[in-house]
């Protein structure tokens, strides 16, 4: 979720009723879109505004605002770290920067280079890469100026990087969960100084990245809710103050959290598959049902039944997540029943995205489920795309946004 205030310039130049994709899971930071009309019949040619090859490799998925789309990448052979700024109507690239050029780190076999999402304000494009063993976030006026660059901290693991800067008023925050000293920062938007730190309690890499929410204790408040490090967290936004902690379930994240309806949907992967409804009411350690709506654990899951890398979605108070198996399952957010799991594709990375009602899922193999976001369970269509899929997708101006291995689509109305 992003908290700002858009350009009236910005907004004035876009469709009726259009939005932006200003970072990684859209405007609320849950992959949920408001957009009508994006055609869910689409193919390598079928309602494809325009397609676009893309220099390197990268699984960070495109941020949209206004006219411009920016996405990273890596240039393996020159160990560059790439930002792209594309032109929203046809694609022609608009400007590149190479962010920076250093070794490359060391990484997991479905990680990337270039895997975290850039975010945009507006006014600015912030971007994160691994100049090991150093975090670097940069900033970039519209036109590819460098405003700032800064190193908020060390960043050690061994399954490599991703960190999608989050955008809250005058800040920008980044998850530093790492296997050192871990921590969350928060720098100031225009000029790159630090305004908050908070240390994690453990030293364990996790990779989600924080989603915002309203404070349900304290009016006017917004609380940054982020999984990893061994434990589930909210924190005050604004002040980085350490509002409550859940311990477990388990040891590693990669998936980013869902608030609907009061609850807070959180899925697991490693070592142990959980998934669980949290109330974002506590203060200072939580436990018991008070604060724990539902909770299926591991023996009740397995790797079918929740996911480690994909992150989940909400809609008309269900819960829907795909496992990295490829097994879909719908979960009553109140109740934490699970109304059904079925199987889709061999293998997941990609993070759906919910359109017109419809849950969008990538799989690793380069086909597009189309779902039914329903109590029961409904394949609309499969569509094949051919090549692989790891990065997940966006929704911006009538139009969604697909990063396939080597290039990216636009699809809409013909």
């Amino acid at each position: 979720m992003f908290r700002l205030v858009p350009l009236a310039v910005l907004v004035l130049t876009l469709p009726l009723f259009a939005e932006n994709w200003p970072g990684w899971r859209g405007p609320r930071g849950d992959g949920t879109s408001t957009e009508k009309g994006i055609p869910l019949d689409f193919g390598t040619a079928k309602n494809v505004r325009w397609r676009i090859d893309l220099p390197g490799s990268g699984y960070s998925s495109p941020a949209i605002f206004g006219d411009r789309i920016f996405l990273t990448s890596c240039d393996e052979k020159t160990n560059q770290r790439i930002l792209l700024c594309l032109d929203r109507a046809g694609g022609k690239e608009l400007w590149r920067r190479t962010v920076l050029t250093a070794d490359l780190e060391k990484k997991h076999g479905l990680n990337s280079f270039a895997s975290g999402t850039p975010a945009c304000d507006g006014e600015r494009v912030y971007v994160a890469f691994l100049a090991f063993p150093d975090m670097i976030c940069v900033c970039y006026d519209l036109q590819g100026k460098e405003l700032w660059r800064k190193s908020p901290g060390k960043l050690l693991s061994r399954h490599g990087f991703c960190t999608s800067p989050v955008i809250h008023n005058d800040l920008v925050i980044l998850n530093g969960d790492q296997d050192a000293t871990a921590y969350v920062v928060a720098l100031d938007r225009k000029s790159g100084e630090e305004k908050w730190r908070a240390n994690r309690p453990n030293k364990t890499r996790s990779y989600c990245t924080p989603i915002l929410i309203d404070d349900p204790l304290r009016k006017g408040r917004t609380q940054l809710v982020l999984s990893g490090s061994k434990c589930v967290t909210g924190y005050d936004a604004d002040t980085g103050e350490l509002r409550w902690i859940l311990d477990g379930p388990t040891e590693q994240y990669v998936a980013s959290l869902v608030y609907h309806k009061g609850v807070l949907f959180l899925t697991t992967g490693f070592p142990e598959y959980h998934l669980m409804g949290l109330r974002p009411t506590g203060e200072g350690k939580i436990n018991g049902t008070k604060h724990i709506a539902w909770h299926i654990p591991h023996k009740e899951n397995g790797a079918r039944g929740a996911s480690y890398v994909p992150s989940p979605l909400a809609h008309d108070g269900h819960f829907f997540v795909v496992s990295d198996q490829g097994y879909l399952g719908c979960i009553n957010a109140e109740t934490g029943k699970r109304l059904w799991l079925n199987k889709l594709g061999r293998r997941h990375s990609s993070s759906p995205v919910l359109v017109d009602g419809h849950l969008i899922i990538p799989d690793d193999d380069g086909k597009v489920w189309v779902v039914k976001a329903s109590s029961t369970f409904e394949v609309v269509r499969t569509i094949d795309l051919k090549e692989t899929i790891y990065a997940s997708p966006a929704t911006a101006n009538g139009a969604m946004y697909l990063r396939t291995i080597k290039q990216l689509y636009c699809i809409a109305t013909e």
